[in-house]
């Protein structure tokens, strides 16, 4: 039995330890919020926060996140900064078909987390690995701006 903590919620799952988190949460605990993409942590669809920082949950073994804190996208908004970055999402309608934009909206939340004045760059570079097959990614960095000032 692996022992996480997801959301603030303890969960024993009878996974192997070698088993992505990506598929414990999907599989196993039916937390569908966080998407398969690439499967080799290149697209940022399956990003999760562990301890805070956004880490790829398709190549993320459960034996190394046991006694982390882990988040997904269930539950981003339990915390300010995810609450500020959906809304912002929401107002700059920057969701075309969504399928990425759950890491996405992680990424962004650990981005502002740290920073809460980020430039382009800074966005740029916190964002290099969520890929948008539907090219949002002027909307993205208008709501991380958008989200920065409300939180500001």
């Amino acid at each position: 039995m692996i022992k996480l903590t997801i959301n603030g919620k303890a969960h024993q799952l009878d996974v192997a330890p070698d088993t992505p988190l990506l598929w414990a949460l999907r599989d196993t605990l039916q937390m569908t919020g966080t998407k398969y993409g690439c499967g080799q942590a290149l697209c940022g669809a399956c990003t999760v926060h562990v301890d805070g920082e956004p880490v790829r949950a398709c190549s993320t073994p459960v034996s190394a996140v046991v006694g982390r804190k882990i988040r997904t996208i269930e539950a981003v908004d339990a915390e300010r900064v995810g609450k500020v970055v959906q809304e912002a999402w929401r107002k700059l309608d920057v969701v075309q078909c969504g399928y990425c934009q759950s890491g996405q909206i992680m990424s962004a939340v650990a981005l502002l987390s740290q920073n809460r004045k980020p430039t382009d760059a800074d966005i740029d570079t916190a964002m290099s690995g969520n890929l948008c097959r539907c090219a949002t990614y002027v909307r993205i960095r208008a709501a991380i701006h958008e989200a920065a000032k409300a939180l500001a």
